[in-house]
């Protein structure tokens, strides 16, 4: 009657041990680190690095506890473990003398940070401790505002672009674009000109006001973005911006970084675990930009470049190679019309390639260049911190379009790294830190102190009340908690979610309400044995009519919480995660796990009298078979 079957004690032996192991890494605690990533998008991280940095350190004479190689997607980082923090700074100075010969343009980002102490054989079997937030770990909060104003005004230099494209190719007349403020100004000699732009105007873009001002040779026509066009840009740079901060925030492996939209205009970032402000804020601040030119091929140019003289209309830049090449000031098209860099393959030499997609407005102007200049040379240059440096410099073979592709003497791997730093971006509008919060280790810790203390008392407030009143089913009981207890950790560890100071008062909460169910199972048992049910009886019934009403509860708990889930954000999404996740716990330990034990302790006896429960009230004061511990 109170048996399992075997392979129910094995799945709940196999449950425990899983939730033991990954439950083991957030023991370990953490250890101060540097940490070695890419400063520009046109140099990679190779584990070549990692010996390099090795040696600065060993000539410095400072020892670490260990070194890694890491790659995440594609990005790759080094990182070097120390024992404490004042040695995890003199290192920090040492690799970046080391491998930053020019401070003001460095080639590797060196910044401080965290990193587990998770053995290996843990780390094999990926079992990670839980990423912890910024009020627990410490790092650092930044409100940064969006500049909508230029994010408007950079649309309106693309829209007086094309209207000067567009009077061109219909052969209208105009006497110049000029932007004031937020409304560009075209004027015109007649008033049946004007009329006539207008018209082409609309048909073309219907994001468009038009406002007629003058007349005769006085005429004009006032431009502006409509409100709905003006909304749509803003939307688009704060989400462009978002995109960007997070590809650049990867640089600095914060595990778990939060950026969130906060209003129209505001971007909130926070990044657990990092120690480096400085270098945080250069990270974030950083801008790069994407041009395409033809390079300078005449003779004469080559001639004059040879002799060592820039000629007029030229500017001198390097590939990624090192190699010097002359490229037109001219820039043909920006990252901006770029909107889309996979890598692939020549679909006639099955070589690898990068296919490219511009917009209307790219396409056109690649059309038009690319026909006049096949077998021409055309270079990809990304500006970083002001300084340019030719990505790749194909020949052009045929027309172009709106789909195009690079491809020659290159590898998968190349490919991949093309298209990477392509798509990369850059802001799509100024962005201003309006707010620095720097939140230190020491009060994170402090935190975990008083969140650990919390749980860990109100844990045994509870066993000793469950022990002292229900006697060895209390213990089973309490050993149903703290199985509880592991497995959500372990769960949360498995799942690599974010613990937060609203997360432990979460677990908290849960160990309180995962208790309820025992004492709704010892309660019925209770209940049966009153009713005189022999023992045996009363275990099996107790717990069989007990699972239904701890279920309904349960059900309308978790229901909730998935409310909360839903519909709330930032410390309260982190509260319901573990809300969540600690009533599932719950109802495997109290009903499973709890029965599991009972069986073990009970169910092999065939001549049960009595069972350690408490004591048993009757109405009519009659002896049962129980005792009272």
């Amino acid at each position: 009657m109170n048996r399992y079957a075997l392979w129910k004690y094995i799945v709940i032996a196999v449950a425990l041990l899983l939730g033991a192991i990954y439950t083991l890494p957030n023991f370990f605690g953490e250890a101060p680190a540097v940490q070695v990533s890419s400063a520009k998008a046109t140099v990679k991280v190779e584990p070549a690095l990692l010996a390099r940095v090795e040696a600065a350190l060993q000539s410095a004479g400072i020892e670490h506890d260990g070194t890694s190689f890491d790659v995440v997607g594609l990005n790759a980082t080094v990182r070097v473990r120390f024992r404490d923090t004042d040695t995890q700074i003199r290192a920090r100075d040492v690799i970046e003398r080391a491998l930053n010969s020019d401070p003001s343009d460095p080639t590797y980002v060196v910044a401080l940070n965290l990193v587990p102490r998770t053995p290996q054989w843990l780390i094999a079997l990926r079992a990670l401790p839980m990423y912890l937030g910024l009020d627990l770990r410490g790092g650092v909060h930044f409100l940064l505002q969006v500049d909508m104003k230029e994010a408007v005004t950079r649309r309106l230099e693309t829209v007086a672009g094309d209207l000067r494209q567009l009077l061109r190719e219909k052969n209208v007349r105009h006497g110049g674009i000029v932007r004031d403020g937020q409304t560009l100004q075209i004027r015109f000699r007649d008033n049946e000109t004007r009329a006539r732009a207008a018209d082409l105007i609309r048909d073309a873009n219907r994001d468009l006001l038009l406002r007629e001002e003058g007349d005769g040779e006085s005429a004009r026509l006032l431009v502006t973005l409509s409100p709905t066009a003006i909304r749509a840009v803003q939307e688009y740079a704060l989400k462009q911006n978002i995109t960007t901060l997070h590809n650049r925030i990867n640089e600095l492996g914060v595990a778990e970084p939060v950026i969130q939209q906060q209003g129209a205009d505001r971007v909130v970032v926070q990044l657990p675990g990092v120690q480096d402000t400085a270098k945080a804020k250069e990270i974030l601040g950083r801008t790069a930009t994407l041009e395409m030119r033809l390079l300078c091929e005449s003779p004469e140019e080559l001639a004059a470049f040879a002799a060592g003289t820039v000629p007029f209309g030229c500017e001198r830049y390097v590939d990624r190679e090192g190699r010097p090449l002359l490229v037109k000031r001219q820039v043909i098209i920006t990252g901006e019309n770029l909107n889309d860099a996979q890598a692939g393959f020549d679909s006639q030499t099955q070589e690898p390639a990068v296919h490219l997609t511009v917009d209307a407005k790219g396409a056109r102007i690649i059309r038009d260049v690319t026909r006049e200049n096949v077998g021409k040379r055309m270079a990809i240059l990304l500006f970083e911190k002001g300084k340019g440096e030719v990505i790749t410099a194909p020949v052009i073979r045929s027309e172009l379009g709106a789909r195009f592709q690079i491809s020659g003497r290159m590898s998968t791997q190349e490919a991949n790294d093309i298209a990477l730093l392509l798509r990369a971006g850059s802001l799509a509008a100024p962005m201003e830190i309006i707010e620095e919060r720097t939140i230190g280790p020491s009060l994170g810790a402090e935190n975990i102190r008083r969140g650990f203390n919390a749980t860990l008392w109100g844990f045994t407030a509870i066993a000793v009340f469950m022990i002292v009143y229900y006697g060895v089913f209390g213990v089973v009981s309490v050993i149903a908690l703290a199985s509880n207890l592991m497995l959500l950790i372990a769960l949360l560890s498995l799942l690599q979610a974010t613990l937060t100071l609203p997360g432990i008062a979460a677990i908290a909460l849960t160990l309180g309400m995962a208790i309820d169910a025992n004492v709704l199972i010892n309660e019925r048992v209770r209940e049966e044995l009153r009713n005189g049910r022999p023992p045996q009886h009363a275990i099996h019934d107790g717990y069989e009519k007990a699972f239904n009403t701890i279920l309904d509860s349960n059900i309308t708990t978790l229901i909730a919480g998935v409310a909360l889930l839903a519909f709330g954000s930032g410390p309260v999404r982190g509260f319901a995660v573990v809300h969540c996740l600690g009533i599932l716990t719950s109802i495997f330990s109290a009903v499973f796990v709890s029965r599991a034990i009972v069986n073990l302790i009970y169910g092999s006896r065939k001549k049960l009298t009595r069972i350690s429960i408490g004591q048993v009230w009757r109405p009519e004061a009659a002896q049962v078979t129980s005792d009272t511990k």
